[in-house]
Protein backbone atom coordinates (compact mmCIF):
# COMPACT_ATOMS: atom_id res chain seq x y z
CA UNK A 1 0.00 0.00 0.00
CA UNK A 2 2.93 2.34 0.66
CA UNK A 3 4.37 1.77 -2.49
CA UNK A 4 1.12 2.49 -4.22
CA UNK A 5 0.97 5.68 -2.68
CA UNK A 6 4.21 6.65 -3.48
CA UNK A 7 3.98 6.18 -7.13
CA UNK A 8 0.70 8.04 -7.25
CA UNK A 9 2.18 11.04 -5.44
CA UNK A 10 5.01 11.10 -7.37
CA UNK A 11 2.52 10.51 -10.44
CA UNK A 12 0.40 13.67 -9.63
CA UNK A 13 4.00 15.55 -8.41
CA UNK A 14 5.34 14.82 -12.10
CA UNK A 15 2.04 15.47 -13.66
CA UNK A 16 1.74 19.01 -12.15
CA UNK A 17 5.24 19.85 -12.25
CA UNK A 18 6.73 23.10 -14.20
CA UNK A 19 8.92 20.70 -16.86
CA UNK A 20 6.33 18.76 -17.71
CA UNK A 21 3.51 21.47 -17.61
CA UNK A 22 5.96 23.19 -20.34
CA UNK A 23 6.41 20.58 -22.20
CA UNK A 24 2.31 20.00 -22.60
CA UNK A 25 1.43 23.56 -23.37
CA UNK A 26 4.97 25.37 -24.85
CA UNK A 27 8.14 23.66 -26.28
CA UNK A 28 7.55 20.34 -25.51
CA UNK A 29 4.50 20.39 -27.78
CA UNK A 30 6.39 20.50 -30.73
CA UNK A 31 9.98 21.70 -31.71
CA UNK A 32 11.55 23.93 -29.03
CA UNK A 33 12.59 26.06 -31.93
CA UNK A 34 9.08 27.14 -32.80
CA UNK A 35 9.75 29.06 -29.13
CA UNK A 36 12.39 31.27 -30.49
CA UNK A 37 12.95 34.21 -32.96
CA UNK A 38 15.56 35.87 -33.77
CA UNK A 39 15.88 38.73 -37.01
CA UNK A 40 18.28 40.66 -38.58
CA UNK A 41 17.76 43.67 -36.72
CA UNK A 42 17.93 42.17 -33.01
CA UNK A 43 21.25 40.29 -34.01
CA UNK A 44 22.29 43.49 -35.06
CA UNK A 45 21.95 45.06 -31.80
CA UNK A 46 23.59 42.07 -30.10
CA UNK A 47 26.70 42.11 -31.95
CA UNK A 48 26.55 45.79 -32.56
CA UNK A 49 29.99 46.34 -31.23
CA UNK A 50 31.25 43.38 -32.42
CA UNK A 51 30.48 43.22 -36.24
CA UNK A 52 30.15 45.94 -38.63
CA UNK A 53 26.99 44.25 -40.21
CA UNK A 54 24.64 40.93 -39.65
CA UNK A 55 23.70 39.75 -43.37
CA UNK A 56 21.27 37.13 -42.36
CA UNK A 57 19.96 35.00 -39.75
CA UNK A 58 18.69 30.99 -39.83
CA UNK A 59 18.51 28.45 -37.44
CA UNK A 60 21.67 25.97 -37.03
CA UNK A 61 22.09 22.32 -37.54
CA UNK A 62 23.20 22.62 -34.36
CA UNK A 63 20.39 22.48 -31.52
CA UNK A 64 19.83 25.52 -29.57
CA UNK A 65 22.00 28.18 -32.31
CA UNK A 66 21.48 30.35 -34.71
CA UNK A 67 23.78 31.04 -37.66
CA UNK A 68 24.40 34.56 -38.18
CA UNK A 69 26.16 35.72 -41.21
CA UNK A 70 27.94 39.30 -40.48
CA UNK A 71 30.78 41.18 -41.79
CA UNK A 72 33.90 41.36 -39.46
CA UNK A 73 36.55 42.76 -40.47
CA UNK A 74 35.65 43.47 -44.27
CA UNK A 75 34.80 39.57 -44.67
CA UNK A 76 31.72 37.12 -44.29
CA UNK A 77 31.98 35.25 -41.36
CA UNK A 78 29.43 32.54 -39.09
CA UNK A 79 28.46 33.39 -35.78
CA UNK A 80 26.73 31.95 -33.31
CA UNK A 81 24.02 32.67 -30.92
CA UNK A 82 22.29 30.37 -28.88
CA UNK A 83 18.34 30.65 -28.27
CA UNK A 84 19.07 32.26 -24.67
CA UNK A 85 20.39 35.15 -26.84
CA UNK A 86 23.02 35.81 -24.02
CA UNK A 87 26.01 33.76 -25.43
CA UNK A 88 27.66 34.66 -28.75
CA UNK A 89 29.83 31.63 -30.05
CA UNK A 90 32.81 31.79 -32.42
CA UNK A 91 35.20 28.68 -33.72
CA UNK A 92 35.30 25.56 -35.53
CA UNK A 93 31.77 23.60 -34.66
CA UNK A 94 31.99 20.00 -35.88
CA UNK A 95 29.75 16.70 -36.25
CA UNK A 96 32.07 14.18 -34.44
CA UNK A 97 30.21 11.25 -36.39
CA UNK A 98 31.30 12.51 -39.74
CA UNK A 99 34.36 15.27 -38.80
CA UNK A 100 32.46 17.44 -40.80
CA UNK A 101 33.55 21.67 -40.19
CA UNK A 102 30.23 23.10 -39.90
CA UNK A 103 31.52 26.55 -39.60
CA UNK A 104 34.37 26.14 -42.35
CA UNK A 105 31.35 25.08 -44.80
CA UNK A 106 29.52 27.75 -44.04
CA UNK A 107 32.57 30.41 -44.34
CA UNK A 108 33.46 28.52 -47.99
CA UNK A 109 29.31 28.98 -48.70
CA UNK A 110 28.97 32.65 -47.29
CA UNK A 111 31.72 34.03 -48.94
CA UNK A 112 31.29 31.89 -52.68
CA UNK A 113 30.81 34.74 -55.58
CA UNK A 114 28.77 35.09 -58.55
CA UNK A 115 32.31 34.82 -61.07
CA UNK A 116 29.88 36.18 -64.09
CA UNK A 117 30.21 39.44 -61.81
CA UNK A 118 33.43 40.00 -62.41
CA UNK A 119 34.82 41.62 -66.39
CA UNK A 120 38.15 39.47 -67.41
CA UNK A 121 39.08 42.06 -70.47
CA UNK A 122 41.46 43.89 -68.10
CA UNK A 123 42.79 40.94 -66.28
CA UNK A 124 46.64 40.04 -67.32
CA UNK A 125 46.81 36.27 -67.79
CA UNK A 126 49.03 33.77 -67.21
CA UNK A 127 48.60 30.29 -68.96
CA UNK A 128 46.24 29.36 -72.25
CA UNK A 129 43.46 31.93 -72.35
CA UNK A 130 41.25 29.01 -73.72
CA UNK A 131 41.81 27.08 -70.63
CA UNK A 132 38.86 25.59 -69.49
CA UNK A 133 39.57 26.55 -66.15
CA UNK A 134 39.81 29.90 -65.00
CA UNK A 135 41.13 30.99 -61.94
CA UNK A 136 40.64 34.70 -60.65
CA UNK A 137 43.11 36.39 -58.85
CA UNK A 138 42.94 40.05 -57.22
CA UNK A 139 46.60 41.24 -57.17
CA UNK A 140 48.58 44.06 -55.64
CA UNK A 141 51.66 45.13 -57.81
CA UNK A 142 53.59 45.73 -54.66
CA UNK A 143 52.20 42.77 -52.47
CA UNK A 144 55.17 40.69 -51.15
CA UNK A 145 52.79 37.28 -50.89
CA UNK A 146 51.77 38.27 -54.42
CA UNK A 147 55.30 38.05 -55.51
CA UNK A 148 55.67 34.94 -54.04
CA UNK A 149 52.34 33.59 -55.77
CA UNK A 150 53.51 34.06 -59.17
CA UNK A 151 56.33 31.68 -59.64
CA UNK A 152 53.87 29.08 -57.92
CA UNK A 153 51.14 30.22 -60.80
CA UNK A 154 54.10 29.19 -63.74
CA UNK A 155 54.41 26.08 -61.99
CA UNK A 156 50.92 25.60 -62.14
CA UNK A 157 50.32 26.43 -65.98
CA UNK A 158 53.52 24.28 -66.90
CA UNK A 159 52.13 21.37 -65.55
CA UNK A 160 48.05 22.04 -66.47
CA UNK A 161 47.21 23.55 -69.78
CA UNK A 162 43.67 23.65 -69.13
CA UNK A 163 44.25 26.22 -66.24
CA UNK A 164 44.73 29.38 -66.24
CA UNK A 165 44.67 32.83 -64.16
CA UNK A 166 43.04 35.92 -64.51
CA UNK A 167 45.14 38.72 -62.94
CA UNK A 168 42.60 41.73 -61.44
CA UNK A 169 44.63 44.38 -60.45
CA UNK A 170 43.49 45.62 -56.74
CA UNK A 171 46.41 47.96 -55.27
CA UNK A 172 45.14 48.02 -51.55
CA UNK A 173 45.87 52.17 -49.62
CA UNK A 174 49.04 50.48 -47.40
CA UNK A 175 50.96 50.68 -50.45
CA UNK A 176 50.39 54.46 -51.89
CA UNK A 177 52.68 53.80 -55.41
CA UNK A 178 50.57 50.15 -56.18
CA UNK A 179 47.25 52.55 -57.58
CA UNK A 180 49.71 54.20 -60.14
CA UNK A 181 51.66 51.07 -61.16
CA UNK A 182 48.04 48.97 -61.19
CA UNK A 183 47.16 51.43 -63.95
CA UNK A 184 50.15 51.59 -65.84
CA UNK A 185 49.62 47.79 -66.21
CA UNK A 186 46.04 47.77 -66.89
CA UNK A 187 46.64 50.26 -69.78
CA UNK A 188 49.46 47.84 -71.10
CA UNK A 189 46.84 44.88 -71.07
CA UNK A 190 43.95 47.13 -72.44
CA UNK A 191 45.78 49.05 -75.38
CA UNK A 192 48.56 47.02 -75.78
CA UNK A 193 49.19 43.64 -74.95
CA UNK A 194 49.17 40.86 -72.34
CA UNK A 195 52.63 39.66 -72.57
CA UNK A 196 53.65 43.67 -71.82
CA UNK A 197 51.07 43.47 -68.93
CA UNK A 198 52.82 40.73 -67.60
CA UNK A 199 56.31 42.06 -67.95
CA UNK A 200 55.03 45.50 -66.35
CA UNK A 201 53.32 42.96 -63.59
CA UNK A 202 56.80 41.19 -63.06
CA UNK A 203 58.97 44.56 -62.96
CA UNK A 204 56.57 46.12 -60.33
CA UNK A 205 56.83 42.92 -58.02
CA UNK A 206 60.50 42.50 -58.37
CA UNK A 207 60.15 46.61 -56.72
CA UNK A 208 61.28 47.90 -60.24
CA UNK A 209 59.58 51.56 -60.98
CA UNK A 210 56.81 51.33 -63.86
CA UNK A 211 56.51 54.32 -66.55
CA UNK A 212 53.37 56.47 -65.77
CA UNK A 213 50.02 55.09 -67.11
CA UNK A 214 49.26 56.54 -70.27
CA UNK A 215 45.56 55.83 -70.72
CA UNK A 216 42.71 57.29 -69.32
CA UNK A 217 41.35 53.92 -67.80
CA UNK A 218 39.05 54.04 -64.74
CA UNK A 219 39.26 49.95 -64.47
CA UNK A 220 41.01 49.88 -61.39
CA UNK A 221 38.89 51.97 -59.49
CA UNK A 222 36.24 49.95 -60.81
CA UNK A 223 38.26 46.91 -59.59
CA UNK A 224 38.15 48.70 -55.83
CA UNK A 225 34.33 49.15 -55.76
CA UNK A 226 34.24 45.34 -56.68
CA UNK A 227 36.51 44.23 -54.54
CA UNK A 228 34.53 45.79 -51.48
CA UNK A 229 31.25 44.80 -52.86
CA UNK A 230 32.85 41.27 -52.55
CA UNK A 231 34.15 41.58 -49.69
CA UNK A 232 37.58 40.83 -50.78
CA UNK A 233 40.42 43.18 -48.85
CA UNK A 234 43.44 41.38 -48.97
CA UNK A 235 46.22 39.90 -51.44
CA UNK A 236 46.70 37.45 -53.17
CA UNK A 237 42.51 36.10 -53.04
CA UNK A 238 41.47 33.57 -55.57
CA UNK A 239 38.54 33.36 -56.79
CA UNK A 240 37.83 29.52 -57.67
CA UNK A 241 35.81 28.55 -60.85
CA UNK A 242 33.11 27.36 -58.70
CA UNK A 243 33.09 31.29 -56.90
CA UNK A 244 34.61 30.20 -53.57
CA UNK A 245 36.89 32.84 -52.36
CA UNK A 246 40.12 31.83 -50.79
CA UNK A 247 42.89 34.48 -49.19
CA UNK A 248 46.50 34.10 -49.04
CA UNK A 249 49.41 32.94 -50.69
CA UNK A 250 49.22 28.85 -51.50
CA UNK A 251 52.24 26.84 -53.55
CA UNK A 252 51.25 25.11 -56.97
CA UNK A 253 49.83 21.75 -55.34
CA UNK A 254 47.41 23.60 -52.71
CA UNK A 255 46.57 25.65 -55.60
CA UNK A 256 45.76 22.24 -57.76
CA UNK A 257 43.72 20.77 -54.87
CA UNK A 258 41.72 23.87 -54.31
CA UNK A 259 40.42 23.48 -57.55
CA UNK A 260 38.07 20.77 -56.68
CA UNK A 261 34.80 21.58 -56.04
CA UNK A 262 34.14 21.88 -52.13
Amino acid sequence: MIQINLFLFLFIFLLSSPVLAFQAEGCGAGSCRDCHTLNKKEAAILLQDKVSEVIDVKLSQVPGLWDVEAIYQGRKVPLYIDFSKQYLISGSIVKLVSGENLTQQSFINMNRVDVTRIPLHDAVIIGNPAAARKIIVFDDPQCTYCRKLHPEMEKVVAQYDDIAFYIKMFPLAMHPAAYDKARAIVCARTEKSNELALFLLADSLAGKKLPAPDCDSDLVDKNIVLAKELHISSTPTFIMPDGRVLPGYKVAEKIVEALEPK
